[in-house]
């Protein structure tokens, strides 16, 4: 089984491939340097704010990194769910 990867080890990546480091992308969304650490040490989630920040600067749409996200928070949560205690309205 595979660990969820938090939207932060994306953007990781996306800083190391275009070579610029998180207090550079910080002051180019204009946003504070921790929201950025934060994001890639995996301890804070991308909010609309942060995707469309992010859309901008890397030319890529808000919903991709909304999509990360999602993604994420779906893969984190299932396990904790048990579907046996859920009355579904459909058979």
């Amino acid at each position: 089984m595979t660990h969820p990867i938090h939207p932060g080890e994306h953007l990781a990546e996306f800083l190391e491939e275009y070579e610029i480091s998180q207090n550079a992308l910080a002051k180019r969304m204009g946003i504070p340097r921790m929201r950025v650490s934060q994001i890639v040490r995996g301890q804070r989630t991308i909010t609309a704010d942060t995707a469309i920040r992010l859309g901008i600067v890397f030319k890529t749409t808000p919903q991709f990194w909304m999509n990360l996200q999602a993604r994420y928070d779906l893969e984190i949560a299932e396990p904790r769910i048990d579907a046996r205690t859920i009355d579904p309205l459909v058979a």
